[in-house]
This record gives structure tokens, sequence and C-alpha cells, in this order.
């Protein structure tokens, strides 16, 4: 999950004039790990999550049968995150592997678990607009689910793209209804130095299906790989204040969150600070920052040269 193989990780959601939320994504393992002992593993912490919280299921087992096979492929089956709110108890959120089954049967995964939730005609949206340059340069990263039945209970797809340019962000934005291109641009430049293409770690579109949406999904999300993109963390540090300063929010809780996650000086390491990442649209815009514990291991600062 995370670089050093910490089978967690943390972030922290902003919205202008809205509480924080944190957020902790894990994987649960099995005594004796294996892509099938950890499938069965993270599926008994759901089912146990589900009956002490009250969780509906019943989207998730709609779509079971397609994510979690007999044999499962990939790096993953299952991932679950937590959610937490002030004043709110916390919720839950299950992340599938749409490569499950293998890479070629991804997009016949994602189109069928779209189908089955009421959001079929999504697919040629996404396909449209994030999976149009070919070579396998886009492909599908997750399949998620919110595990509630409130109104902006979501259903979000992942995608990965390699050699991707803040053009080709901004084209995939555009799919979401009412998204800016332009402004994907812009957090692309600010948040990485530079408008691509990005050649080293890929960038991360979500796309966010809420009740209601029939062939096109309200939310978009761009996700930057930040660590692969600076120095050290000192020049992550301050890309994600300008992201902040940007769209007007207070930088103080991220600046807490920073402290209470970082054992060592910024400028010792690259890696801490994962990701940022820009939402746009509904239900919740704003920007989401993924902060690493580095609990098994660090990376060094690289040369100073290597990043401009």
């Amino acid at each position: 999950m995370a670089d050093d193989g910490t089978p967690f990780e943390f972030s922290t959601a902003f919205a202008e004039g809205q509480p924080t939320t944190v957020r902790v994504l894990l994987e649960p393992t099995a005594a004796d790990p294996s892509p099938m002992g950890n499938m069965d593993a993270a599926v008994d912490v759901l089912e146990a999550l589900s009956r002490r919280h009250h969780l509906p299921l019943d989207r998730f087992e709609a779509v079971r049968d397609l994510f979690l096979p007999s044999d499962p492929q990939g790096h993953f089956s299952l991932w679950l995150s937590l959610v937490f709110r002030k004043d709110a108890p916390p919720a839950v959120k299950v992340y599938l592997n749409p490569e499950v089954r293998g890479e070629a049967e991804a997009p016949l995964l994602v189109s069928e678990g779209l189908a089955r939730l009421g959001y079929g005609a999504g697919h040629a949206t996404i396909v449209e607009h994030a999976r149009r340059r070919g070579d396998g340069l886009d492909h599908y990263s997750f399949f998620a689910l919110d595990l509630n039945d409130s109104p902006s209970a979501r259903v979000k797809v992942y995608l990965s793209h390699r050699d991707a340019t803040a053009d080709d962000a901004a084209r995939a934005a555009v799919g979401a209804r009412g998204v800016s291109g332009d402004s994907v641009r812009d957090f692309c430049v600010m948040s990485s130095g530079g408008a691509g293409p990005y050649t080293e770690r890929p960038l991360v579109s979500s796309y966010t299906f809420l009740p209601g949406d029939v062939d096109r999904p309200r939310g978009y999300s761009l996700y930057m790989p930040v660590r692969t993109y600076v120095n050290d963390d000192v020049e992550a540090r301050e890309r994600v204040l300008a992201v902040l300063d940007h769209h007007r929010m207070d930088p103080a809780p991220f600046e807490n969150a920073l402290a209470a996650v970082s054992r060592r000086p910024l400028a010792d390491g690259v890696g801490l600070i994962a990701h940022v990442s820009l939402r746009a649209g509904v239900p919740r815009p704003g920007v989401t920052v993924y902060l690493s514990s580095e609990a098994y291991a660090k990376a060094s600062p690289r040369v100073a040269t290597l990043v401009s």
C-alpha cells in the first residue's frame, strides 16, 4: 500500500468552511499472508465492522462475485477506508481491484460493476475521457463503494495514467458534469512544478457517481504523486501549502497532521507527503493530502538538481 510496504496510509481532507476529515486506508492481512488469505482476512474485518456499526453491505454484495474471485491476482483484493468526521460515527469505504482477474478483464469488471449498481451508461463516459490514449497508458486502479444509505453514498472508479500531461488530466476531468479542466490543469502544474509529461509515478483520476447519475459522473478528483516530483518533503510541504492557499483553505490542519506523523526533519527524506489531490464537483470539493507513516523505511532526499 505505502512505498515502504506499510499496510495503512493516513489522509486529511480539507474543504472550505468545513471541518477537516481524517481517513485511514488499510489492508487487513492474514497471519500467513497470501492473495487469498489477505482477501479472506479483509472480508472478515468488513463483516465484523458491518455487525458492529450496522453497515449496509447490499452494494458490496451486488459486485462481490466480480471482484472477489477464487484465485485473486494483482497486488491486492480488498482494502478498507475508515473516515472520521467531527460529531459523526466513523464511515467505511471499500476499495476493490479491477485487475483482480488480470489486467485484460478490468474493463469488463468495471463496466459490469457500474451496470449492477445503476450506472452502466457511465462507463462510456469514462472510456471517452480517461482511456482515450491507447497503448495501455490508462488503466483501472480501484473500484470503490461508500457503505452507507445516504443520498451522498458514492461509487468511484479510479484510473492510473502513465506518462500523462496536465492537458491529459484536464481532458479526463471534463468527463464529470460541471468540472473545469482548467482548474485541474492548474492544480497539476502547481502541485508538481510543471505540466508534464509525468514519466515517473502516474497521475490518478477518480470519477464519482451519486444516486441520480445515469450516464455521467458528478465528481472528479486528480491525485498527484507529489513525492515523485520534489527533492524532499520540505519542497512537498511548500507545494501543498501553495495549493491550499490557492483554494483559500486554512493551512493549520495540514501542518498539525504533518507534525503528528513526522518523526524526522522534512529535509532528511522524501515520501512523507505521498499524494495531494484536488476534489472537483460534488459532493465535497476541496483538497486531500496523503501522509505516509514511514513505519518500515524512509526514502532519502533526491539530489537538488533532479527537480528544478
